[in-house]
């Protein structure tokens, strides 16, 4: 069985969630032996699809017209993709009617989150469909101490400061101007934001935040796994502020490498991320700043929720998920009894 993973324009995603998550599923199908492409020209007997864009409409149709199989996985709603670019509420309903025109012509779709299944059943979807994690690689995003020294070094943040960072575009969506405003009433904290800047296609007020931030704020970019993971064990909390996700990688990053994590209290996080166990919930600025507080005070809570978050990360791990993704393409394409005479 051979497995095409699919993506529109691979480099252009390459820095997004969707380009992680598409280099997560090859990681995991590697781990559990499942034969799969990058290359649509090439045979193969599942289609697992990851972007909505003409290649990935394309892919769809032709699949479905040689009786392959289609796994639809479901990244993208209508509700994630407002509030990031100029244009994207705008734009939002003629999305919505994309994705439902592609989803509902999947065989199966793949949801990263209970909370993204609801969504998408909203749409009045009934597709067959699971939920699966978009996993984590835990061997990988594991605290290192001589990482941290090293990015504390590079950034210039000193060794007793407390550092708070958050990972993603820097779209009004994920809060990035609640991160700004929570780093202001914490002046002698350091507060540093990754992702790719994509000013060009970002609102003018989001734009005006990272050109112009607070003294204790940096916005330095994208960063790759090696710096980040430097990033994610330098500091003392992860900050997620979102408004609005479908699973958010970087909080499983944050998880697998230790962090206390301090999330908004939306439903995508309400089924297996719990307060106060391994993570803290906030519901307004004042709140966020209150919870870092408590972690920088309270070192049981912190070494609790850092004990906890690494054992949630574990359980979404990309050898699991691997195993996940490899049961779904033996069923979907008739070959359960493959995994059985395998096991």
């Amino acid at each position: 069985m051979k497995v095409l993973l699919y993506s529109d324009n691979k480099k252009l995603f390459r820095k997004s969630g969707i380009g992680v998550a598409l280099e997560h599923q090859m990681l995991a199908l590697n781990r559990i032996g499942v034969d799969y492409t990058l290359n649509p020209k090439e045979k193969y007997d599942v289609a697992h699809i990851n972007t909505i864009g003409p290649g990935a409409a394309r892919i769809l149709n032709k699949s479905k017209k040689e009786g392959i199989p289609v796994i639809y996985h479901c990244h993208t709603t209508e509700e994630d993709f407002k509030n990031s670019f100029i244009f994207s509420n705008l734009l939002a309903p003629l999305l919505k009617k994309r994705l439902i025109k592609l989803y509902s012509k999947a065989d199966f779709l793949l949801y990263p989150t209970k909370y993204t299944e609801r969504l998408i059943r909203s749409y009045k979807i009934d597709n067959p469909g699971e939920v699966v994690s978009n996993g984590v690689d835990t061997a990988l995003f594991t605290r290192d101490i001589n990482k941290a020294v090293e990015f504390r070094k590079d950034f210039g943040i000193e060794k007793d400061r407390k550092l708070f960072i958050s990972v993603g575009y820097p779209f009004k969506r994920k809060g990035v101007e609640d991160f700004v405003e929570i780093a202001k009433k914490m002046p002698d904290a350091t507060f540093i934001w990754f992702g790719s800047k994509i000013k060009s296609i970002l609102p003018k007020e989001i734009t005006k935040i990272i050109n112009n931030p607070p003294k204790n704020v940096q916005f330095p970019g994208y960063l790759d796994n090696k710096k980040l993971l430097g990033a994610y064990s330098a500091s003392d909390a992860f900050l997620f502020p979102s408004y609005e996700e479908n699973e958010g990688i970087a909080v499983l990053e944050a998880l697998s490498t230790g962090n206390p994590v301090i999330v908004r209290d939306i439903p995508v996080f309400e089924d297996w991320l719990i307060n106060e166990y391994n993570c803290l919930k906030c519901v307004s600025i004042d709140s966020f700043v209150s919870a870092l507080k408590e972690i920088c005070k309270n070192e049981l809570l912190a070494t609790k929720l850092s004990e906890n978050a690494r054992q949630t990360a574990k359980q979404r791990d990309l050898a699991l998920i691997g195993k996940q993704l490899k049961n779904i393409y033996l069923k979907i394409s008739g070959n359960e009894n493959e995994n059985k005479n395998t096991a």
